[in-house]
């Protein structure tokens, strides 16, 4: 941050870590289990096994088991008849030691692999390859990344009362329909809220000054959004209509088009400074400035937060174990003012670790991907194993980050489980921001770049729930069924 900027983190500085090569392990080496089976048949068998019959977690859990490795061979989604360009082959790495791989831009690539190796049409985003689909070997990547970085710097001064300003209006909603129909559905405020949010941060555009933009800004995000990743993510509608409709073929981007180039619309009106600063400052074209900005806020901020914080709520609010009441005595006992703001969080240890549990258990993006550059090995706490260049490894995260040899109490929710110096050592195996909760984004790697600005508004969320509410009832369908307000 430059000097006077509020800095968001959570974390205390730390220096960059060392390029130095770990030493060999001592590890036996071992072929990689499991396989990919017949050609087609094998993949499609894996797939229905992933959204149908077993599910994600229970199909990554299950080969685990099987290949009594957390490393193995598989074939994830999606798949033959109408994938025929796109590989389902890769190397799963369901460890905390074998995951730390993806983050080694030495030993992987991640060129056009944000999703695995189905990349959705370019058409979704203005004909361009935008930061998450670029390699940090590429030129436009340390652009492009340094731009999303100076976009969150400037933001900082006006983060937490933009942020505050709209959760007022929020709850304030909330309380409304919760006095005329005894509930509120908090999935779609949540929704409002955050496209408001970052459309006032990132763009520093007021959706109000657009009516299209106003009434169905956050709709046309969510459709956007839909259809690129439709053919990766299981929905849960009947079977086999999800397969045969939603998980064998493409969707175009036609469909999405008319929301799309509003959005493209009103951020070349509403954004003019922020895309003249693009192109002036960090060398990138009117258009990669404005599509890439549509995809920092529209699928990295807009859609992870739309994961998230109604996780957040939803585990507060369905909550018997007492977490509300323990959060509750913090927020207030730490709180010295009634506004709230970065600092005020910072000394919060309980709702920072419980934000850091929630993202260990529910990380926004489940999967994550990397080719690897070069011949390498890779190891997992109990072996060696050799990867050839060009294969893809895939991380499934809910599964790694409940690695038994790195937390204790794996399965199961510890409000406190990052507190305390041991507590802060855990963080080095938080990876849901594609790499370390202590590590430092920087155009040389592909961590998150907002990786700070997120737990540390998850923890304003939380403080400002308990600075308005004593408590909180949420029922399993997304909806709020009480509140007490503070006394």
């Amino acid at each position: 941050m430059s000097p006077g900027m509020p800095s968001p983190s959570l974390t205390p500085p730390t220096p960059p870590p060392q390029q130095t090569k770990p030493p060999p392990s001592s590890a036996p080496v071992r072929t990689i289990p499991g396989g990919y089976g017949w050609p087609v048949v094998g993949p499609i068998s894996d797939r229905l096994d992933y959204f149908w019959f077993q599910g994600p977690e229970p199909f990554f859990r299950k080969r685990m088991e099987k290949n009594k490795s957390t490393v193995f061979r598989t074939n994830v989604p999606p798949t033959f008849p109408l994938f025929s360009g796109v590989n389902p082959n890769v190397v799963a790495v369901l460890d905390c030691k074998s995951f730390s791989n993806l983050f080694d831009m030495e030993v992987v690539e991640k060129k056009n692999v944000l999703v695995g190796d189905f990349m959705p049409s370019v058409k979704f985003t203005g004909d361009l390859r935008v930061c998450a689909y670029l390699d940090t070997s590429e030129a436009q990547h340390s652009k492009v990344k340094k731009f999303s970085m100076d976009l969150l710097k400037r933001s900082s001064t006006i983060w937490v009362p933009t942020l505050t300003s709209n959760l007022d209006t929020m709850w304030d909603t909330l309380e409304s329909n919760l006095t005329k129909s005894g509930s509120a559905s908090y999935l779609i405020p949540i929704q409002k809220l955050i496209f408001s949010f970052f459309a006032r941060c990132f763009v520093g555009a007021d959706p109000s000054n657009s009516p299209d933009i106003a009434d169905s800004g956050y709709v046309m995000v969510d459709l956007w959004l839909a259809l690129q990743l439709l053919p990766t993510i299981k929905i849960g509608v009947l079977q086999p209509l999800e397969e045969i409709f939603i998980h064998s073929f493409a969707y175009p981007f036609a469909l999405v088009s008319s929301g799309y180039n509003k959005i493209v619309k009103f951020i070349e009106e509403q954004g003019k400074e922020v895309v003249e600063r693009g192109m002036t400052e960090f060398g990138l074209s009117r258009e990669e400035t404005v599509h890439n900005l549509i995809f920092i806020l529209g699928f990295n901020a807009y859609g992870g937060f739309a994961i998230f914080l109604p996780t957040l709520l939803s585990k507060i609010g369905t909550d018997e174990t007492g977490i509300q009441e323990k959060l509750r005595e913090e927020v207030r006992a730490k709180m010295t003012g009634s506004t709230l703001s970065f600092d005020s969080v910072k000394d919060m240890e309980l709702v920072q670790s419980f934000v850091y549990e929630t993202l260990r258990l529910n990380p926004p993006v489940p999967l994550q991907y990397g080719r690897a550059r070069k011949d390498f090995q890779l190891s997992s706490h109990d072996s060696v194993f050799e990867i050839k260049k060009g294969e893809l490894l895939c991380g499934y995260q809910p599964l790694v980050m409940r690695d038994p040899k790195v937390f204790e109490d794996p399965e199961n929710f510890v409000l406190d489980r990052f507190t305390k110096e041991k507590g802060r050592e855990l963080l080095s195996y938080l990876y849901w921001s594609n790499g370390p909760q202590n590590g430092s984004p920087s155009e040389s790697n592909k961590q998150c770049p907002a990786k700070d600005y997120v737990t540390i508004t998850a923890c304003l969320f939380v403080a400002y729930l308990f600075q308005r509410y004593d408590s909180i009832t949420c029922n399993s369908s997304g909806s709020i069924t009480a509140v007490v307000k503070a006394k």
